[in-house]
């Protein structure tokens, strides 16, 4: 049995990505941040879905439309293909670990 809050990984000077499944139509990932956000220019622009679930900590995503976002432990939203946004901030104090599923 795995659990997605245990094994968090020590080193965070990076963002961590870890695919759990993969299939033709799907992808489940955990990320992991600690202070992390997109790069300054450009925007996710995914040919996939993407429903987003907070396990833990708290991040905000901005919309190209001018949204912001907050998430916490337990808020999950579902992202349409192509619709442009980027992580904008995430909590610097501790890990925020976010579960991505990704559909078509």
């Amino acid at each position: 049995m795995n659990n997605l809050l245990s094994n968090l990984p020590a080193d965070l000077s990076e963002e961590v990505f870890q695919t759990l499944l993969s299939h033709d139509q799907l992808r489940i990932e955990r990320i992991v941040s600690q202070g992390h956000t997109s790069p300054p220019q450009g925007w996710y622009d995914q040919d996939e879905h993407e429903w987003v679930l907070v396990l833990q900590g708290t991040g905000e995503l901005t919309f190209e439309d001018g949204r912001v976002t907050r998430l916490s432990a337990g808020d999950y939203l579902n992202i349409p293909a192509h619709c442009k946004h980027k992580v904008s901030w995430t909590d610097p104090e501790q890990a925020t670990v976010w579960l991505a599923i990704f559909y078509r």
